[in-house]
């Protein structure tokens, strides 16, 4: 099964859940039976130019969101050579992302792929995609594309909702130089669910965590937190007036 047709499938399969059709709805639209729709997600058949277009047309998106395949970097290439640190999360090309959605009252986890622009050495790029839980019950998966800004303290992904291009989000993570498995991050922008501004405290790590009630625990936002933040004035809370 080539790797590139086995994305691809996982793409439509994504848009098109993301989207409420079924498998039947989807082949319909696009005139082909269902057991062929199951093997273009399964990645079992390699898609046509037409049909991957019409694809793309019926889930409401451009083909390249379809087909963005991440190329395979050569081992020179995944150290820039202006950046002389050595932290594991600038070296990293996946990152596995989790926080705690106090609304549904569940953990949430997510995977960063990270990739240099092949016509842009130096400038990186990254996906993002979250599991997620809609007001009815109904679990899906969100899916973001953005960029990447590194430095000695920080790295900043921008990252947009390619099913709503209305929701931007930034994530700030602590870039540790030394060697370590987990940082701290920030996740802010316009909640997915009510279009409203948010933020969450989130937990980013180089190897995939287990649920457990001890690793939750460390996704909740403590007292003594909220008043380092309030102190620095990274956290402003004020009721006057109500």
């Amino acid at each position: 099964m080539s790797k590139v047709n086995e994305h691809i499938g996982g793409r439509i399969r994504m848009y098109r859940k993301a989207r409420g059709m079924t498998l039947q709805q989807l082949a319909d639209s696009i005139h082909k039976s269902r057991a062929s729709v199951s093997k273009y997600e399964n990645g079992e058949i390699t898609l046509d130019v037409e049909t991957l277009f019409e694809i793309a047309q019926v889930l409401m998106v451009s083909p390249s969101q379809l087909m963005d395949v991440r190329p395979l970097m050569p081992k020179s290439a995944e150290i820039s050579p202006n950046h002389s640190a050595k932290s594991p999360f600038f070296q990293a090309k996946r990152l596995y992302f989790y926080f705690y959605d106090g609304r549904y009252k569940r953990l949430k986890d997510g995977i960063i792929d990270i990739y240099e622009q092949e016509n842009a050495p130096g400038n990186y790029e990254a996906t993002l995609s979250i599991s997620a839980v809609t007001p009815t019950g109904r679990s899906s998966e969100i899916y973001y594309t953005g960029k990447v800004v590194y430095s000695d303290m920080l790295i900043r992904f921008s990252f947009v909702n390619q099913c709503n291009a209305l929701e931007e989000d930034l994530l700030y993570i602590f870039n540790p130089l030394e060697i370590r498995d987990s940082t701290d991050g920030l996740l802010c922008g316009i909640s997915s669910a009510d279009l409203m501004p948010c933020a969450f405290k989130c937990l980013v790590t180089l190897t995939p965590q287990e649920h457990t009630e001890h690793f939750k625990q460390q996704l909740l936002i403590t007292k003594k937190e909220l008043q380092k933040w309030q102190k620095l004035n990274m956290l402003i809370v004020d009721n006057r007036g109500l």
